[in-house]
């Protein structure tokens, strides 16, 4: 579990320095669809309560937020890997929940306005947003935020202030900084 943990908080730098592209376009998306979600109701507790979402109040105001919040963390490269996971989830509940009645042909939402309208065209039509955005985080969480991000800021300085353990479970910082650091 503490080497989960580590894996997510503390992702490589490696990445190439345009990853701060995918993280611009798929945190940008994030964000702006989040505020819709407050915006607009028929974005919000409305697309929720015709989906058949339980609790479309709350859920509505929980995923916006959620895509408000991750959506600012991933543009900042700031806890990356963690918020790659609930937005993972979030991307194939919302395929699950419009797509299969979509191909159906049973949607309560409006069909798309051009052909195909119905069956599994309008579906790989209609979900590009959906698996541009899961494909972009998984992406991200693989290979982490890049250089240009809070993550990789973080990681240089937690690599220039040096650890000692003095006795159980004490920290003690060491090195140039030390003084510095404990005033």
């Amino acid at each position: 579990m503490k080497r989960l943990f580590a894996w997510l908080l503390n992702p490589p730098d490696s990445a190439p320095k345009a990853t701060i592209l995918v993280r611009l376009m798929a945190g940008g998306v994030f964000l702006w669809e989040g505020i819709l979600k407050f915006v607009y109701t028929n974005q919000g507790v409305g697309r929720f309560t015709k989906i058949g979402i339980p609790a479309p109040h709350a859920t509505a105001a929980f995923v916006g937020g959620l895509e408000i919040l991750g959506g600012v963390l991933l543009i900042a490269g700031f806890l990356t890997r963690l918020i790659a996971i609930p937005f993972v989830i979030e991307m194939l509940v919302a395929m699950a929940s419009t797509k299969i009645a979509l191909y159906l042909g049973t949607s309560p939402l409006p069909l798309p306005p051009a052909l195909p309208k119905v069956g599994i065209w309008a579906v790989l039509h209609e979900i590009r947003s959906e698996y541009a955005q899961i494909m972009s985080v998984l992406f991200l969480g693989i290979v982490g935020p890049g250089p240009w991000s809070l993550d990789a800021v973080s990681a240089r300085f937690r690599a220039r202030v040096p650890q000692r353990r003095d006795g159980p479970g004490a920290r003690q910082l060491t090195g140039e900084l030390a003084p510095v650091l404990k005033r």
